[in-house]
């Protein structure tokens, strides 16, 4: 749905009115004790409020094609890999093998970039769903365990092994993951293809236009 911090001021500012307004006809028109009145505008604010929430989310569900039940499916799944995202963002800064810092920074862009998106319009979660069941638990898993290696005292062949083949597996899981938010946006491409197809027709179209108009002007 829209910003959560936005759509509480917007329910606020419709709600607030009402409460008074309520209060106001409760107290004047109908000669109700103040406290009384004060209690019917309060709690007509209150289901005001509640309303509009609901208007707000209907015509959000509608307007992405959604049920509710598929919006609770797939608003519980972005909450979880809310959590699982700020695990993996810190795990890969705290890594401190400096070669692979660029390619760490561009994987986290990504990981937030498919989040945003599938957030901002839930039905793009379907085309995400690799990305959310499988290669962020196995990104959250790698990062996590290189954390954990290397931060030990004494370093061994095997250990260093170790960490080389997560990092190895690690970039190999990036390129995968950018695959995944290719997928997302697939459909925005091909519509900006069609898109630009449509405009080069429509110039090639005006360009032979001007060309035989010239023609006939000069024919004359």
């Amino acid at each position: 749905m829209m910003n959560s911090f936005l759509a509480f001021i917007l329910r606020s500012l419709i709600a607030a009115p009402t409460a008074v307004s309520v209060w106001l006809v409760a107290f004047f028109a109908f000669d109700q004790t103040f406290p009384l009145s004060g209690v019917i505008g309060v709690s007509a604010g209150i289901i005001t409020f509640w309303l509009s929430g609901a208007v707000m989310k209907s015509r959000f569900l509608k307007r992405h094609g959604l049920s509710r039940k598929e919006y609770a499916y797939i608003e519980k799944n972005l909450d979880e890999a809310k959590g699982k995202l700020a695990r993996l963002h810190k795990a890969l800064m705290s890594i401190r093998h400096m070669p692979s810092l660029k390619e760490r920074v561009q994987f986290i862009r990504v990981t937030r970039k498919i989040y945003r998106l599938t957030k901002k319009e839930p039905k793009r979660f379907y085309l995400a769903e690799r990305f959310y069941f499988s290669h962020l638990d196995s990104a959250v898993e790698l990062a996590e365990k290189y954390v954990f290696l290397s931060s030990q005292p004494k370093m061994t062949m095997e250990l260093e092994h170790s960490l080389r083949d997560t990092r190895k597996t690690l970039q190999e899981l990036t390129a995968f993951v950018e695959k995944d938010l290719y997928d997302v946006i697939a459909e925005d491409i091909d519509q900006l293809h069609f898109e630009i197809d449509v405009a080069k027709h429509s110039i090639k179209t005006l360009q032979e236009s001007r060309k035989n108009a010239d023609e006939s002007r000069r024919i004359k």
